[in-house]
């Protein structure tokens, strides 16, 4: 299966017949059948009822008719695309997000990114931190918006750009008696399980929010697991537990939760932007300076 057969089939769907197609197509009769006769023997059917006058479309025509237009316009719109990062006249840039970066940075960065620089393409990714630098390297992502807490290993091919420091929170069910403290000790989040995140073998996230709990003198037991912190979220609301977040998540967050900070905590996530040490552009200098302050 190619583009060219597709872009006939679609044709003489659209046009009606291939005598029509091959006049819209300026090519031989002959070259639309040949196209159409290939596709038919790739696929195994015929796409085409040829006993009604005019042909109509069998089951399998019907299937790939829809997703054959979809394939051609994304295949123009990349051309599109290619051309104009060519010429200079837009661009595109891979973005790798951890889904609390929705709650801060990440949206005001993107509205000042693209009100500087309207025609390039943002493709957002979310990726966990752990995965971001694989992405980098192999040009899936230009720009990782990651978190961490406490030391952690940097790449030399990779550079890292500190955004923000973000103290921890408990995120506690708003029925909850300590949601309506002004601030609590980590021991006192001991009668409740802790909500942990996110549940992926990479990440280290969760044993160390639980090593945290352990330094400021409490003695976290293990909950539920979320795969991401809306989940986590969603799991406190229900009243299953409490768990820690970053204080730039709290912001304007919901009112089934409290998020209560915790005096007695160590330490603070921080916030980086990671770009390969060899890539510099003006368009990911121009995203990476959104993102700050």
């Amino acid at each position: 299966m190619n583009l060219r057969q597709l872009r006939y089939f679609c044709e003489v769907v659209d046009a009606g017949s291939a005598a029509e197609a091959a006049k819209r197509l300026f090519v031989a009769p002959t070259a639309i059948s040949m196209q159409l006769a290939q596709l038919e023997a790739h696929v195994g059917a015929p796409l085409f009822d040829r006993a009604h006058r005019p042909m109509t479309l069998t089951a399998v025509g019907r299937f790939l008719y829809p997703r054959a237009k979809d394939t051609l316009s994304m295949v123009a719109r990349l051309d599109q695309e290619a051309r104009a990062v060519a010429a200079g006249s837009g661009g595109w840039l891979g973005i790798g997000f951890t889904r609390s970066a929705i709650f801060s940075i990440l949206p005001q960065a993107v509205r000042r990114f693209r009100s500087a620089r309207p025609n390039v393409q943002l493709d957002m990714v979310e990726l966990l931190s752990e995965h971001q630098p694989t992405e980098l390297r192999r040009g899936r992502i230009d720009i990782g918006i990651s978190r961490y807490v406490g030391p952690f290993e940097q790449a030399s091919d990779l550079r890292y750009t500190p955004l923000l420091d973000d103290p921890f929170v408990a995120a506690l069910p708003a029925g909850s008696p300590l949601a309506r403290r002004k601030s609590i000790r980590a021991a006192e989040l001991d009668d409740m399980p802790l909500i942990r995140y996110p549940k992926d073998a990479q990440s280290g996230f969760a044993g160390r929010m639980m090593s945290l709990l352990q330094e400021a003198g409490g003695e976290p037991r293990g909950g539920h697991e979320a795969i991401e912190i809306h989940t986590a979220l969603g799991l406190v609301a229900a009243g299953l537990g409490y768990t820690l977040v970053g204080r730039s998540v709290a912001d304007g967050n919901r009112s089934d939760i409290a998020f209560v900070p915790v005096a007695d905590l160590p330490g603070t996530a921080r916030v980086v932007a990671v770009t390969r040490a060899d890539g510099d552009s003006p368009l990911v200098s121009a995203f990476v300076a959104a993102l700050l302050p």
